[in-house]
């Protein structure tokens, strides 16, 4: 029954991490636009830091798992835009805009979107052959 606890365990901790790198995704572009006064002040994409954890702390391969460490905001320079018209303009009339390649962004969803449902496969799976293995206890 361990290691069935384990499977459910393993997955979910993957599907939590997947939903912090879809988080972060939809922040990142849901901010592509935005535009700032200076390069300080400008939004920087960002990025969940995964690590792995071992079991009871050993590093036996069969019973990793994934956890975010961190999320971090990338090193890109904003965009630095001539919009003189523009309210949040600096005095020469520049904005800066948030270095988001909104490409990039929509891969990063759907590689993390299909790894989540892989792992709500596993557990869909696993709690079927649960429920078979119950149903044929009674049999």
């Amino acid at each position: 029954m361990s290691d069935i606890k384990n499977v459910f365990d393993i997955a979910g901790r993957s599907m939590a991490a997947q939903m912090v790198r879809l988080n972060t995704v939809a922040s990142n572009i849901a901010n592509a636009e935005a535009r700032a006064g200076s390069a300080e002040d400008a939004y920087r994409p960002l990025r969940p830091v995964f690590q792995t954890v071992f079991e009871d702390g050993m590093r036996n391969a069969e019973r990793a798992s994934v956890e975010v460490r961190d999320v971090i905001a990338l090193d890109r320079e904003p965009l630095r835009v001539h919009e003189p018209g523009h309210p949040l303009a600096d005095e020469e009339g520049y904005v800066y805009i948030a270095p988001v390649d909104v490409n990039e962004e929509m891969v990063d969803m759907i590689e993390a979107s299909r790894q989540y449902q892989n792992n709500l496969e596993v557990v869909t799976t696993m709690r079927t052959l649960m429920m078979r293995t119950v149903n044929m206890g009674k049999s």
